[in-house]
């Protein structure tokens, strides 16, 4: 079965014009050709009337001529009550009454036949009577209607060549600019059609122009710069997350061999301890991992189901959360700023934001930390602050990007870069957010907002 062929945007956009143009001009044409007949038959009729009043005066003052003198395109006639004719203009000299309309009182007008010397001619006859000394007479004055139609027609001739040239014109016109459009809009296409995965490096041309093309090819560029260091971050990601079980899983494998090997069959403590070390280690980069893949798969709804349950004691929390970390990395954890802080929300998440933001914290500390829980008005404030180097202005914001590691030489231990992206995301899920504020000391402090309770 062939496919149907369908017109090409091009094709659609120029018809569409071309059908709007001719539209507009013949319209315009149309009324181009009644107006400036109107004006015509308005002008003829002036000249008329006119013509009308000058042969009544004549004839109220008995000064009328035998001959009335009009223009070739006119005929006049004076008759009286009997309808002997008193006065005649040349083309209808010495013939009976061009006429039988009564006008009346008031002027009239109407389309008729009449002599034009051997012709007959259709004219727009005006007619009027007037009282004169020897009694009512009944003027007749009127114009050929051949001088009006010759002129529409003339003009309507050339509009009927001209409007059709003139849309022929403006639709090669549209075509061609359409093209030329359309041509620039396709090379974008193509060059994003032919970047890989491989080749996100590559960049559209920029032709330079400040338009919506150039606008575009400027947005697809930007998109291609985000979509390459999307990619080198999970290379990285990946790279260092390999890094980072192999570690554990050879240790593992070296100690689990040993124990093979040993003719009693059994691990001592130290090697317990440092299988069990291992296996937390890959086990909390697991936990990050699936709980990244559970913010993805939750979406919007998270945030609805987030905001439910019973209120949760934040500050305990966070003093279990300091407790853990002082007592495993021997760092001076200052919690005298934590006060009562009532949250709503799901107990675990509340306690992995904590937690990823308090480690990030104590991984980059020089010898100190300082927590502090307040409750303000609708809103719980923690604020965690390290004596560290702190975190340089253009990276507040990507520290919050998964898979990003900071200089790992500034740091205590190691982190698989997702500690921080989670805590981010949790707290929006919850209505919160984290951020890195201003510190008042070298060091960095991390803001942690969330509604209350």
């Amino acid at each position: 079965m062939r496919t149907p062929r369908t017109w090409t945007l091009r094709a659609r956009a120029t018809c569409a014009a071309a059908v709007v143009y001719a539209a507009a001009l013949g319209g315009a044409a149309f009324l181009l050709v009644g107006t400036l007949e109107s004006s015509l038959t308005g002008a003829s009729d002036d000249l008329s009337v006119a013509r009308i009043g000058d042969l009544a005066d004549a004839a109220t003052s008995q000064r009328l001529p035998a001959v009335v003198h009009v223009d070739e395109e006119s005929v006049a006639q004076v008759v009286d009550a009997e309808g002997r004719v008193l006065a005649a203009s040349p083309n209808v000299a010495g013939r009976a009454r061009i006429s039988t309309l009564e006008p009346g009182d008031a002027l009239v007008v109407r389309t008729e036949q009449a002599p034009d010397d051997d012709e007959t001619e259709t004219y727009r006859l005006w007619a009027g009577t007037v009282e004169t000394p020897d009694g009512v007479v009944t003027v007749y004055v009127g114009r050929s209607e051949e001088s009006v139609s010759e002129t529409t027609r003339t003009l309507r001739r050339a509009l009927l060549l001209l409007v059709p040239l003139t849309v022929l014109l403006i639709t090669w016109v549209t075509w061609w600019v359409i093209g030329r459009v359309l041509a620039r809009l396709d090379r974008i296409r193509r060059e994003v059609d032919q970047i890989t995965a491989t080749e996100l490096d590559r960049r559209v041309g920029d032709d330079g122009a400040s338009d919506e093309v150039g606008r575009l090819a400027a947005t697809m560029n930007a998109m291609l710069a985000r979509l390459q260091d999307a990619a080198v971050r999970e290379r990285s990601f990946v790279a260092d997350v390999s890094h980072d079980l192999q570690s554990p899983l050879t240790t593992q494998r070296i100690l689990l061999e040993l124990a093979i090997g040993d003719g009693d069959g059994a691990l001592d403590a130290a090697a317990c301890r440092e299988v069990l070390g291992a296996t937390t280690e890959m086990e909390g980069l697991v936990a990050d991992l699936l709980v990244l893949s559970r913010l993805d798969a939750d979406g919007a709804h998270a945030v609805e189901r987030a905001h439910g349950g019973d209120p949760v004691d934040l500050d305990d929390i966070v003093l279990e959360e300091a407790m853990r970390v002082r007592q495993r990395e021997g760092v001076d954890v200052d919690t005298s700023g934590v006060s009562a802080a009532p949250v709503r929300g799901d107990p675990s998440d509340l306690r992995r934001v904590v937690r990823n933001v308090v480690e990030n914290a104590v991984r980059h500390a020089a010898t100190r930390v300082e927590v502090g829980l307040r409750a303000g008005a609708g809103v719980v404030v923690l604020e965690v602050v390290d004596d560290g180097d702190g975190v340089p202005e253009p990276d507040r914001e990507r520290i919050f990007d998964r898979f990003y590691r900071g200089d790992r030489s500034r740091t205590r231990g190691t982190g698989s870069g997702l500690g921080l992206p989670i805590a981010r995301s949790l707290a929006r899920r919850l209505g919160g957010d984290v951020t890195v504020v201003d510190a008042a000391e070298p060091g960095a402090r991390f803001r942690v907002t969330l509604p209350r309770a």
